[in-house]
């Protein structure tokens, strides 16, 4: 018979067109005539290899992962062997290097991770399989990611990894669009993953986690670096897991397997959050009633948000998998503390995601983080590639166009939004009321000129009457959590 047949018929499934033909199987685009969809159809023709087809097979058919086509049939009778597998929506990567279409770095990032999540699964349940091409990934019109079925029966082998990560790392190279922001974030990332400049490549964890960060960079206006070499990246040049690309986008994008969740929990859209506001070097008034020198920096807006701290918590749990969960850690974080949820997280968290109330307030993801210590916000601020503001910063920043500080009006403890009351000149939000905010280093209390330096919480809050932007305390537990207590981050200037 002829195998190019369109009126051939294997079981339910009408074969339509000879796709690709080898010496142990042909494989078909058909239509599965009882449910008219289209499948692709791999049929054997060698029947010395139908035990060794029909493994793979089952190992195929066993893989449980969104991201990776499916299997629906097998059918072994005498003389006919085949199965049916999922005909993947959209080209592949490899359609559309030859058709020099490159893709925009944050995109690139994304499919990436996905990738790598879906390699870590194969690791986790010891897949074997074939090596991992751009032909393997495909993409449809809705930018979702799928991934060819290349399990195989066996051990998976030690350098299936490795092998698999290297090759990716050259053949992406040709589909980063240039001069885009991010693209030398995500070359130096598809280097690493070629070994360069390393001992080894990086494993898909690094992998995956990297792309989250740079994901994370290049939506957050507040950070701009590029980055630098593994293994030197945070505070203190930490380990080669993560991190120098500084940061998982949690929304934006079509994921598949979604799972349903009760209304009341699904996050409001995101807002459309004010930037940083930069204050040029010069001199300026500081808190204790003096002038002093500052150089250039930047500082958020707004103090950091529930939703936004939820991030950098998700992220922590990601990097907890591979021990590394600390690596963002101020240097003299005390061995005891081994965790930044805020106080309540649970409940906070909760009614953030669904505006409802926390404590007899209405809040939102936006809404300024709170029951915070100082430890967790620098760690977060080391997350976002930034630092908490001294106090002389924070002043020099909330005096900029403004005569009188104290005459600012302070607010609730309110989302951001564009329409936020307590607002300066220079655009920064809440630094007359909202929440008190950590700063980064200990300094004197002019009330007390013979004492000891202490840990300055500065501006007004919600809970305290009568606190404006002139209000300061002191304190020398950095471990003090209140629900009135958050942070706002500091960047220098580039």
């Amino acid at each position: 018979m002829n195998p190019d047949s369109a009126e051939r018929h294997l079981g339910d499934y009408l074969l339509k067109q000879l796709l690709a033909e080898n010496l142990l199987h042909r494989t078909w685009l058909a239509e599965q005539v009882s449910i008219s969809r289209l499948v692709l159809v791999d049929e054997l023709t060698d029947e010395s290899q139908r035990d060794a087809f029909l493994a793979d097979v089952r190992a195929k058919a066993a893989v449980e992962h969104p991201l990776v086509g499916s299997v629906y049939e097998a059918v072994a009778e005498p003389g006919l062997c085949f199965y049916a597998h999922e005909l993947l929506a959209g080209s592949t990567l490899a359609d559309r290097l030859a058709a020099r279409k490159t893709l925009l770095p944050a995109r690139l990032a994304h499919l990436l991770r996905r990738i790598s999540e879906a390699q870590l699964h194969h690791e986790s349940l010891n897949h074997a399989s074939s090596p991992l091409g751009l032909n393997a990934v495909h993409l449809d019109d809705h930018g979702v990611l799928r991934l060819k079925n290349l399990v195989l029966t066996g051990e998976r082998t030690a350098d299936q990894s490795s092998r698999d990560i290297v090759h990716l790392g050259s053949a992406l190279v040709p589909l980063v669009a240039s001069n885009r922001p991010g693209s030398t974030r995500l070359l130096t990332l598809l280097s690493w993953m070629r070994g360069e400049g390393l001992d080894a490549p990086i494993n898909w964890a690094q992998t995956r986690d990297y792309c989250m960060q740079i994901e994370h960079q290049l939506s957050d206006s507040l950070s701009s670096l590029t980055p630098t070499q593994p293994g030197s990246i945070v505070r203190k040049k930490p380990m080669a897991t993560m991190v120098t690309v500084t940061v998982l986008v949690l929304a934006g994008i079509v994921a598949l397997a979604i799972s349903l969740r009760p209304p009341d929990a699904a996050p409001p859209p995101p807002t459309a959050l004010p930037e940083p506001t930069n204050i040029p070097a010069g001199k300026y008034p500081t808190p204790d009633g003096i002038e002093g020198e500052i150089g250039a920096f930047k500082i958020a807006a707004y103090e950091v948000t529930i939703g936004q701290y939820a991030e950098f918590l998700e992220t922590l749990g990601l990097l907890a998998k591979n021990q590394n969960e600390r690596i963002f850690d101020p240097a003299d974080q005390p061995a005891s503390k081994t965790t930044h949820l805020p106080d309540d997280w649970d409940a906070l968290y909760a009614a953030a995601k669904s505006k409802r109330t926390w404590r007899n307030l209405t809040v939102t993801l936006d809404t300024p983080v709170v029951g915070v210590d100082w430890w967790d916000a620098a760690a977060y601020a080391q997350w976002k590639k930034g630092r908490l503001p001294t106090q002389e910063e924070w002043f020099a920043a909330v005096t900029t166009g403004v005569k009188i500080p104290a005459a600012i009006t302070p607010s609730g403890w309110e989302p951001v939004t564009a329409n936020h009351a307590d607002r300066t000149p220079a655009g920064l939000l809440g630094m007359a009321g909202s929440v008190s905010e950590w700063t980064a280093k200990p300094a004197m209390n002019p009330a007390n000129p013979l004492g000891e330096k202490l840990w300055v919480i500065i501006g007004g809050s919600y809970l305290k009457s009568g606190s404006n932007a002139l209000s300061r305390e002191w304190t020398a537990d950095r471990s003090l959590r209140r629900s009135d207590l958050g942070f706002r981050i500091a960047l220098d200037s580039q």
